[in-house]
């Protein structure tokens, strides 16, 4: 059966994965990143983040997990995932009809340890620079 977005289980979902993306760009703009998209759709493929610094341009997936029962954040991009990724990413590029730069492809991970008493819960990241290529 879909999901709903008036499902509260969902909901709590996709704003679990919204915070992480927020984190993950403020991460980025406090190490010089530019963010030049958000939650894009190119090639049919949604990207979470496009930054630039340096003259490269950098996609970068965003996961962020409550528990690492299924593993890590960084164990749901798969080689298919990749794969996706890298098409929406010449798909990006093509559309802003701009030349092949330097890109890389990033991985942000956030685990986020359950609050205690009356404690925000902790929010652990791992950044994953060059965590793929378009070769992978």
């Amino acid at each position: 059966m879909p999901r709903s977005d008036s499902d509260p289980k969902h909901a709590r979902h996709l704003a679990l994965g919204a915070e992480g993306e927020a984190r993950a760009a403020e991460h980025l703009k406090a190490r010089g990143y530019r963010i030049a998209d958000r939650n894009v759709r190119a090639g049919g493929v949604e990207i979470d983040l496009v930054a630039e610094r340096a003259g490269v341009v950098v996609f970068v997936e965003v996961k962020t997990r409550r528990s690492r029962r299924h593993g890590g954040g960084e164990a749901a991009v798969h080689w298919s995932k990749r794969r996706r990724l890298v098409d929406g990413a010449h798909a990006w590029l093509a559309a802003r009809r701009r030349p092949i730069r330097r890109v890389r492809f990033d991985v942000i991970a956030w685990q986020v340890e359950p609050a205690e008493g009356n404690r925000e819960p902790t929010w652990l990241m791992t950044h994953y620079e060059g965590a793929f290529d378009a070769s992978d």
